[in-house]
């Protein structure tokens, strides 16, 4: 109620009053109100905390329809829209999900993918992501005028002013921070327990970070073929959203099985939305979480979540490879349409080998075979290789194949999921 009221008097209070989204402010914060209000009556509670959650996210969104051109609309715009969805649906859940009982660990699992140790580095890494995707898209919206680029000078400018970002009809920039900043906030949804107390939220949680990776890569492709210049603020929230996908995937895993045994059941419709509050989930199966935490010989929980307990050094290469697919076109000279194709299959080798050093993930380093086979064919198929650039790929795409085909080793037990670990 506190932050609708704050809402509502901003746009006198900061100076951009009579503008469409001081308009948008001022009816959110009165909505919001009313909501916070009706939020105490029985019965109304739970539609009223949904509501206020949906206003949340038209607050954050609000800025880039309006293309807001006073900085404080839109971070206030933001940071109140972030407080009401925290408030709304975050806050209760997380009460009502430190009331149930049973196992913390999945029947089967060596470890709880709901752990905080694993939810930690996602949640950071959203954040980081966050604060660089603001920062490009208060360029796109005007509030200064020469975006820094550490890496490529006038990269970050030629591509946030390209047609590609002009093809979006609000901030291609904001619209990623916005994904970034619910990631977050999602990430510090529920407990311990979220993948059978909150399987819906899960699955959101992983619809927003997988979708999110593969827009990014979609995006850094983009950036060489159709504007001619790389962005060195959109390579690193690139890496950070792939970084992202592996550590968030054995959750969705272990919620997919928990939804599996309860659909046997004939409870998974219930179950979806409303979780497991009991113990049904075989505890006794797995070891407990404070075991798990508390085992010596365990590695440590940064290097698990990001799932580089054991690195697998022919994914690592493949990933080293993918990038100087990148290069290799400045490099041998290569050009058109097999310059194209190097740094088109490049940024997916990259993605294919990270998202595999998650041991759940391992049987994706299958997807680089293909990319290898046509890396060997392309330069003899496609114009514009030299002489070295046509070995170069040859060569770059047998040992893409070659790294594929090792496994690794794998560590962790997954309820039997590891048959699929191929």
């Amino acid at each position: 109620m506190l932050a609708g009221g704050w809402l509502a008097a901003g746009s006198w209070t900061f100076g951009y009053g009579g503008r469409p989204e001081a308009w948008s402010d001022l009816a959110g914060g009165l909505v919001l109100m009313a909501l916070a209000g009706l939020s105490l009556r029985p019965g109304l509670g739970v539609a009223a905390q949904w509501a206020s959650a949906g206003v949340g996210v038209w607050l954050m969104l609000a800025p880039l329809v309006f293309w807001a051109d006073s900085a404080a609309a839109y971070v206030n715009s933001t940071l109140v829209g972030s407080l009401a969805l925290t408030f709304a649906i975050l806050t209760p859940r997380n009460a009502l999900e430190a009331e149930t009982r049973g196992t913390d660990v999945p029947p089967g699992w060596s470890y709880n993918p709901s752990a905080w140790s694993q939810r930690a580095p996602i949640i950071a890494m959203a954040f980081l992501g966050f604060f660089f995707a603001q920062y490009m898209a208060a360029f796109q919206l005007g509030y200064h005028d020469v975006p820094w680029d550490p890496f490529f000078g006038d990269g970050t400018r030629r591509v946030l002013t390209s047609s590609v970002s002009k093809a979006f009809p609000v901030s291609d920039a904001g619209l990623g921070a916005v994904a970034y900043l619910i990631e977050a906030l999602t990430g510090f949804a529920g407990g311990t327990r979220r993948w059978r107390t909150m399987p819906w939220l899960v699955l959101v949680f992983g619809l927003m970070v997988v979708p999110a990776g593969v827009v990014s890569i979609v995006l850094i492709i983009l950036q060489p073929v159709a504007v001619g210049a790389w962005c060195g603020f959109c390579l690193i929230t690139a890496v950070t959203t792939l970084l992202m996908i592996s550590p968030a995937a054995d959750e969705i895993v272990a919620t997919l099985q928990f939804l599996g045994r309860e659909r046997r059941e004939g409870r998974l419709w219930v179950s979806l939305w409303k979780g497991e509050r009991g113990d049904r989930t075989g505890a006794g199966s797995a070891p407990s979480a404070s075991a798990v935490a508390n085992d010596p010989g365990r590695p440590s929980w940064i290097a698990n979540a990001l799932g580089l307990t054991t690195i697998t050094p022919t994914l690592a290469l493949s990933a080293a490879l993918g990038a100087w697919l990148m290069l290799s076109p400045a490099v041998f000279g290569n050009s058109g349409s097999v310059a194209v194709s190097d740094q088109l299959v490049g940024p997916l080798v990259i993605t294919v080998a990270v998202i595999a050093l998650a041991e759940v993930g391992r049987s994706v380093r299958w997807i680089n075979l293909p990319f290898g086979l046509w890396l060997i064919a392309a330069p003899w198929i496609l114009g514009g290789a030299t002489g070295a650039g046509r070995w170069n790929d040859l060569v770059v795409g047998a040992l893409v194949i070659a790294f594929s085909i090792p496994r690794g080793r794998v560590t962790e037990r997954f309820g039997g999921f590891e048959r699929y670990l191929v």
